[in-house]
């Protein structure tokens, strides 16, 4: 007899997964006739197994362990030799071993098997159980060197689905030349049932925590980052400082008293800036150690003169646009600190002078509104797309790359200082298309 005439194989094409039976039905009607009544015994043996099975898994500690429990179980249930487990790639090409009892644990990670390709890329394709009593001699199978063992013969892939998403392949080989009867087709359908949508929300799990240690691990370096980058400000600023000292005194020997006094104002407005310049690294530096939010005062001061000289401050940044600010004739007392507070402001009119068109002015309001003193900034542009009004104050997020200059962390830090004052700040529809800044303080007295 020729060997193609002793080997007894199943496959199903895609095409003729349309019409035929699927599954575990399939595969008795090809290999032996039915019983005519189950076998009570067996059926409780089998509903025994799969209850121990779930509840094994559900106490694994972690991925590894629920791998291996997984087809060490299969392995003992099925009375074979080997059982491997294969999870499909996501990307949608590949399937890679997961575990395997009986091969070599070394190659779990390692080996990788094109979707379509010999029996389990076979079964992950078709998502039909495929069989073959002597692998040796199945011109379908695939022999893997650094996976595959001499001795084992008859074997049998079977694909994990769960929800229509083929999740991997079950496998299982045994020594001897044999069928696989159909009470053990049967039983390995209901394991991968049972398996399918446990392995693939197992996975979904890991794959979570995975990303989440990397984005918490980007978020230290970025921290750290910051840290290291803001602490080496501090040298060049105190260089800066007393350069600007030595030059304005050059400056002011042997000349007339009005340039003297010219001078003094340049000296007293770059050390401002200067200044301004180290109490933002001091609060870079805070904000990054986790003490940002612990030293901010909650003072009654004056909000209408604290934006005006803020605006004052940032004239020169805002030269290029008209500024509308047309201050309250009298004032308006909120609970916060001060410092902070114009340090909120004039981050949003650095964005102002950033993002808004060049020849749009900037609008600058104060008013009270019930038991708060709100301040807007707004610019004639189209604004801040509404779909973004939250996103923009989350860390690292610049919603207009292709025009952005900054860190990503301006507006964040705006709202982490706000709450810390017992305020808060958001964006909303400024009444003529656009949008506008808000911020908002404890008034205090009527």
């Amino acid at each position: 007899m020729r060997a193609a005439d002793a080997v007894r194989l199943h496959a199903v094409s895609p095409t003729q997964s349309r019409q035929a039976p699927t599954g575990a039905a399939q595969f008795r009607s090809e290999t032996a006739p039915q019983p005519a009544a189950a076998d009570d015994g067996a059926r409780l043996a089998q509903l025994a197994l799969l209850h121990e099975l779930a509840q094994l898994v559900t106490q694994a500690r972690d991925w590894d362990e629920l791998m291996r429990t997984l087809v060490d179980r299969t392995t003992a249930a099925m009375g074979v030799r080997v059982c491997s487990l294969y999870l499909f790639d996501r990307d949608g090409q590949h399937l890679t071993l997961a575990a395997t009892n009986g091969l070599d644990v070394g190659q779990v990670g390692k080996v990788r098997i094109d979707l379509g390709r010999g029996l389990t890329g076979l079964a992950a394709a078709t998502r039909q159980p495929v069989f073959s009593r002597d692998v040796t001699v199945d011109h379908r199978f695939t022999w893997l060197p650094q996976l595959d063992l001499h001795g084992l013969h008859a074997m049998l892939a079977m694909p994990l689905v769960w929800n229509d998403t083929l999740v991997g392949v079950l496998n299982v080989q045994d020594a001897p030349v044999r069928d696989f009867a159909p009470a053990e087709v049967e039983l390995l359908t209901t394991i991968a049932a049972l398996l399918g949508g446990i392995v693939e929300k197992g996975r979904m799990q890991v794959e979570a925590e995975a990303q989440l240690d990397r984005l918490s691990h980007l978020d230290v370096a970025r921290a750290e980052l910051l840290a290291v980058v803001t602490h080496e400000l501090r040298t060049p600023l105190a260089v800066v400082r007393a350069y600007v000292d030595l030059l304005a005194d050059a400056a002011v020997t042997g000349a007339e008293p009005e340039a003297r006094t010219e001078v003094a104002t340049w000296r007293d407005a770059a050390t401002d800036q200067v200044t301004r310049l180290d109490r933002l690294v001091d609060g870079i530096l805070a904000s990054v150690r986790g003490e940002g939010l612990t030293g901010l005062q909650r003072e009654p001061f004056d909000v209408v003169a604290s934006v005006g000289v803020t605006v004052g401050t940032l004239a020169l940044l805002l030269r290029t646009r008209a500024v509308r600010w047309n201050p309250p004739q009298r004032e308006y007392i909120a609970r916060g600190d001060e410092a902070r507070f114009r340090q909120v402001l004039e981050q949003l009119l650095d964005n102002e002078a950033k993002y808004a068109p060049p020849d749009f002015a900037v609008s600058i309001g104060v008013w009270p509104v019930g038991d708060e003193v709100q301040v807007y900034i707004t610019d004639d542009g189209p604004g801040v797309p509404i779909e973004n009004w939250e996103v923009v104050f989350q860390p690292y997020v610049r919603v207009d790359r292709a025009r952005s200059r900054g860190s990503g962390i301006g507006l964040f830090a705006a709202r982490r200082l706000m709450e810390g004052m017992g305020g808060r700040v958001w964006i909303e529809k400024n009444g003529y298309g656009g949008s506008r800044f808000m911020i908002a303080l404890p008034a205090v007295g009527p």
